[in-house]
């Protein structure tokens, strides 16, 4: 890409394409953070067990929550140099340039518009499981879900992440009572009740699949964190995101793995593996089996609906600031960054939001969905990773108000679990991972034959690229 490349913004470019700076403090990030992901708590991650097993899942959960952790510490270092919203895209775009950037974004983008279609299915079965309102899943209850919270989205970002706040501590509340009713009826024989596939290499009462059952449950380990990496797309927003960003990842992240074990042991302890692995409600089932409906297990009904909204009100917000700084930048048609004037993106809501809808009102396979986002992921996770490897490399003067515990090592073990993680996509569902690679191809070729050629000069992730590439040019003579 060249300086002609870029196109100069009229003057007022940016002012209509602002966001209400100063909104969200650490805490709010770090409600952000775990409401991102307390959904995958509730829901989603059993089906690992099916995969495999106790032990395979246990195995593939510890080195998800490690990539995690290790991806965690280095967005927060990477948050704190380029605290905007392009979050993984503007790390990328400065470390591995345009390309790299798009790679990025549209990646994040995969993960942010499926996720949020396919927990609005899940959330139609909760409303119909429950008896609400006497409504059945389908398209009138996912059409309320977009309706409604991208509304409060429209009014405003302190007032959603309040909001958001609010559910989710509903949600780890319910999630804590749950593990406190789960434990008093606790069996150890329980975890690997599983029968053993004895054609399977390695298979044991722990490991019934085999050792290849531990890299086809990374994908259903990853539920339990899937979304976290998120928060940094809130930095423009952020009051002090130099430190509240870091600060936030850091918490959050504490937070998800106590709830991850706390959920996992309590579950598939109190009724057994087999009996969860496939339930479309694992903690009820844990709660009353078979039986009738206790006051414990409504009550966990009913919060696992919370969690559901949670995460499914947040990853919106997430997908509408990815595809904000996109479009801002060129990357993406520049009328999709237009804000109202309460400084949210209307547009960058408004159209994935109905994209979502669209798909899960036509299709209704939310499992499907949620492969296809999660394939968006890991790609994004190892380009993320491999951008503060380039970073650090290349640039190792550059101002670092945080700095990654273990530096290189860290990112590079995330790099390594993330393109496992791609990998294991290809094992649970290859439909999926196939449908994903299409929609990321034909962005691409976008990107390559039009909007490389029409990006904005003054976007911030833009104008930090060009900084790097002075300083470079002035080092070199």
């Amino acid at each position: 890409m060249t300086l002609e490349d870029i196109t100069p913004p009229k003057d007022d470019y940016l002012e209509r394409r602002a966001l209400r700076r100063g909104s969200a403090g650490w805490l709010l990030l770090t409600g952000l953070g775990v409401a991102y992901v307390v959904s995958g708590d509730f829901s989603g991650w059993n089906i690992g067990l099916s995969k495999g097993g106790f032990g395979g899942l246990a195995v593939a959960t510890v080195l998800m929550g490690a990539m995690y952790a290790c991806l965690v510490f280095a967005l927060a270092e990477l948050s704190a140099i380029l605290p905007t919203a392009g979050g993984g895209y503007g790390f990328a775009r400065r470390a591995l340039g345009t390309w790299g950037g798009f790679l990025t974004g549209t990646a994040i983008l995969i993960e942010y518009i499926l996720a949020p279609a396919a927990i609005s299915i899940f959330i139609g079965d909760y409303v119909e499981s429950l008896g609400l309102f006497g409504l059945e899943s389908g398209w009138p209850v996912y059409l309320v879900c977009f309706a409604l919270f991208i509304g409060i989205h429209l009014w405003g970002v302190g007032e959603a992440l309040r909001f958001s706040l609010i559910v989710t501590a509903i949600a780890v509340a319910a999630l804590i009572v749950f593990a406190l009713g789960a434990f008093t009826d606790f069996h150890v024989d329980g975890l690997n009740d599983i029968p053993v596939d004895g054609e399977a290499f390695g298979s044991n009462s722990w490991l019934p699949f085999g050792l290849l059952g531990i890299w086809a449950a990374f994908p259903f380990g990853m539920w339990f964190f899937l979304g976290v990496e998120g928060v940094p797309l809130a930095a423009e927003e952020a009051k002090d995101p130099v430190r509240s960003m870091p600060r936030a990842l850091s918490i959050s992240m504490g937070i998800l793995v106590l709830l991850a074990v706390m959920t996992f042991f309590a579950t598939t302890g109190a009724r057994g593996a087999a009996a969860v692995q496939e339930a479309g409600n694992p903690l009820v089932v844990a709660l009353q089996g078979d039986g009738e409906p206790t006051a414990l297990s409504r009550f966990v009904n009913y919060a696992g609906l919370a969690g559901l909204v949670a995460s499914f009100f947040s990853l919106i917000f997430a997908g509408s600031r990815q595809l904000f700084a996109l479009s801002r930048a060129g990357y993406l048609p520049r009328f999709l960054s237009l804000t109202s004037r309460r400084k949210s993106p209307y547009l960058g809501l408004l159209i994935p939001g109905a994209i979502g809808f669209a798909l899960a009102a036509g299709t209704g396979n939310g499992a499907r969905m949620l492969n296809i986002a999660v394939f968006g992921a890991t790609i994004s996770y190892a380009l993320m990773a491999l951008s503060h490897i380039v970073l650090r490399r290349r640039e190792p003067g550059l101002h670092r108000p945080y700095r990654t515990p273990g530096g290189i090592a860290t990112s590079s073990v995330a790099f390594v679990l993330a393109l496992s993680a791609l990998v294991a996509t290809f094992l649970v569902d290859r439909t999926a991972a196939f449908m994903a690679l299409g929609v990321y191809v034909i962005a691409l070729a976008y990107f390559a034959f039009y909007s490389r050629h029409h990006l904005v000069a003054k976007a911030p992730e833009e104008e930090f690229a060009a900084l790097a590439a002075a300083e470079a040019e002035l080092a070199r003579d």
